[in-house]
């Protein structure tokens, strides 16, 4: 397995401050109009009791230019395969996100044209107390070199 040495390997932690602005253009941006997204005196009637981000938000919780995690791999060979989301509670506007990526797994499987690699890289979010909001899991399928 070419890719095998990735598994372990962890980006610099990084914060990410969400807000009612991020929370709204992302909803917009997804077509989404529920209310329990934008409106809060809507949202303080519900379970939530305020306004919480769409499920899938931490797609969009990125570091900074430069401070994302390096991979070295060739960008051209990569696809997203899957993405998943973990979450033990709803991010809500005004939450300060701790983030760190890690490479967590690393398996294979056959193709048509031969053997595909299959990154798993994981973004555990914890908020300001520590408490786990959420781990975003992202499959990236690493192609074969065309021959």
């Amino acid at each position: 397995m070419e890719l095998g040495h990735l598994v372990g390997l962890t980006g610099t932690p990084y914060t990410f401050q969400v807000d009612a602005r991020h929370i709204r253009q992302f909803a917009q941006a997804i077509g989404d109009a529920n209310p329990l997204y934008t409106d809060e005196s809507y949202a303080k009637k519900t379970i939530h009791g305020t306004c919480i981000a769409p499920l899938t938000f931490p797609i969009a919780v990125m570091p900074d230019e430069g401070e994302a995690l390096q991979l070295d791999l060739d960008y051209r060979r990569m696809l997203h395969g899957e993405q998943q989301f973990i979450y033990t509670r709803m991010i809500r506007p005004g939450d300060i996100l701790h983030c760190t990526q890690q490479v967590t797994d690393v398996y294979e499987k056959a193709g048509k044209n031969g053997s595909m690699e299959f990154i798993v890289m994981d973004t555990v979010m914890h908020d300001a107390e520590g408490a786990h909001v959420v781990t975003s899991r992202t499959n990236i399928i690493y192609r074969p070199l065309a021959t």
